[in-house]
């Protein structure tokens, strides 16, 4: 069944719109100059053009390329211009020269792509019988040249631009004369460090990165909870500076702390400066090229650092959640840049993060956790017992928030390879380090009142008003083991082992939310 060929209206080079379809019949066909087939052609077209059987339309596809054909072959025929590509895209050109036959109502008669003496005979004895061509004169066969709209930046522009496009966000036209960068700036789009601009190219490079449909809700982002489609999502990924293959990981984070469980409104609005904390487990990390190792809770990692920016930005520029508006920190935190970092699981004896909180260890998933501070370094070259580093650990964790709080929410403890030996040597459990760490922070709650000298604890008139039996009972760093998260990561050399000190915890807090990460 022939096909309807789409409309257009081109501007020739004389400045004359031509428009199809014409009501007559119509050779449409479709050019470019630095191709040696296009230019064996055009004396054809141009006899067919004079020969008066047809109307034709040759669409070229530069503006100085057709100038130059012109110039070059003396041609009289009205040379469109599509230095657009527009409709070289619409019509799914390939390749040059493609030559199209259209009866009066646009469908499509018959078609020539390249050059077969034989075929381009046979085109002009049926369809241009009156047009002068010395056939013996031309080679049997030439190759076609690839169309301008099979180049992978300017395919991916035009298909930002066309009708079926998957963007829908809102376009902002920023002027010849502005710095883009400036622009972001100015707009409040960035975190304070310069941005990728988002352009509708990069936007779909972007969204190959996932299989979900661009206009598909992810969550609702507080505190304006405003949708966040995939494609949103993909935008502020863009700004970061992701991969493509990051997307899904940004997306599944976004997931998780928009659960009500974490309570990202309460994470950005609190005066105490928190925010999310993000560790990636399973096959994705290796797949994506994320730092375990050297460096892993710094820079120099673009999977690490891109990742943890985008949702960031997401929150922002999405969500509304703004330095001066909703987001209050009294001091701010460098994590609100940017903290993301996957387990190495491999260099671990113990169940890998994801495992212990019920996913498959062949799952990819991010965990979340609502953070203060951190790392703050335990600093432990003499231990040689497990006994002895895991009460390091305590004593180090001790200090969070202040060392007289207890009975306190989330602490995540990065324990580095180093040290993982150590305790490895004892057969130290994850519980067994838990245990130590609570049984080396417990005070009697006499210990952690406040004093003369030093504040920050229970009153003292408070603490008069306890039974003798309570204000002697020790009381841990921890309300439980369980809140305590251990991940191993960093660099084979090194007893430094670092700890992230949590926020409020529980139904008044946040707490920990993982997301298996799909594409």
């Amino acid at each position: 069944m022939a096909s309807v060929l789409p409309p257009f209206s081109l501007a020739d080079m004389a400045g004359e719109d031509r428009a199809f379809p014409t009501g007559s019949l119509t050779v449409v066909c479709f050019v470019k100059e630095d191709c040696p087939t296009c230019n064996l052609v055009m004396p054809l077209l141009q006899a067919a053009h004079d020969a008066g059987d047809v109307t034709l339309l040759a669409a070229g596809q530069t503006a100085e390329g057709n100038r130059t054909l012109i110039e070059r072959h003396g041609l009289t025929m009205p040379l469109l211009d599509d230095s657009t590509l527009k409709v070289s895209f619409a019509y799914d050109v390939e390749t040059v020269p493609l030559v199209l036959l259209a009866d009066a109502d646009g469908e499509e008669a018959d078609r020539l792509v390249g050059f077969d003496r034989a075929e381009w005979r046979t085109f002009f004895e049926n369809h241009l019988p009156d047009a002068d061509v010395d056939w013996e004169s031309l080679p049997k066969w030439r190759p076609g040249c690839g169309s301008l709209t099979q180049d992978p930046v300017i395919a991916e522009r035009l298909r930002a631009a066309s009708e079926n496009s998957p963007l829908r966000a809102r376009k902002i036209e920023i002027a010849p004369a502005d710095d883009v960068h400036e622009f972001l700036f100015d707009q409040g789009f960035t975190d304070g460090l310069p941005v990728v601009p988002p352009t509708p190219e990069r936007v779909l490079r972007m969204l190959g990165g996932t299989r979900r449909d661009s206009q598909a809700v992810v969550a609702e982002i507080p505190p304006n909870y405003a949708p966040a489609t995939v494609e949103k999502i993909a935008i502020n990924a863009v700004l970061a500076g992701c991969k493509p293959e990051y997307l899904p990981v940004v997306m599944a984070t976004i997931e998780a702390i928009c659960n009500k469980t974490f309570n990202i409104h309460g994470v950005n609005a609190t005066t105490m400066g928190a925010s999310p904390v993000m560790i990636v487990n399973g096959p994705i990390r290796e797949r994506i090229g994320m730092n375990m190792g050297l460096g892993v809770l710094g820079q120099g990692s673009r999977a690490n650092a891109a990742i943890g920016r985008a949702v960031r930005l997401a929150v922002r520029n999405i969500g509304g959640a703004k330095p001066g508006g909703t987001e209050r920190s009294t001091l701010g935190n460098p994590m609100k840049f940017t903290m993301c970092f996957p387990e190495w699981e491999e260099r671990s004896p113990w169940e890998p993060l994801h495992v212990e909180r019920g996913f498959a260890p062949e799952d990819s998933v991010v965990t979340v956790f609502a953070m203060t501070s951190g790392p703050a370094l335990c600093v432990d070259q003499s231990s040689r017992t497990a006994k002895q580093l895991a009460g390091s650990f305590g004593l180090s964790m001790e200090a969070a928030h202040h060392v007289r709080a207890h009975n306190a929410g989330d602490a995540l403890l990065v324990i580095s390879p180093e040290h993982v030996d150590t305790l490895q040597r004892d057969g130290f459990t994850k519980h067994d380090i838990r245990e130590q760490i609570q049984k080396a922070t417990a005070r009697p709650l006499a210990d952690l009142a406040s004093t003369e000298d030093a504040g920050g604890g229970l009153s003292p008139e408070r603490l008069a008003a306890m039974p003798e039996e309570r204000r002697n009972r020790p009381t841990p760093k921890f309300a439980s083991t369980g809140n305590i998260h251990i991940v191993v990561a960093g660099a084979e050399a090194g007893k430094f082992s670092g700890v992230f000190h949590g926020w409020a915890g529980g139904e008044i807090g946040s707490m920990p939310v993982s997301q298996k990460i799909d594409p």
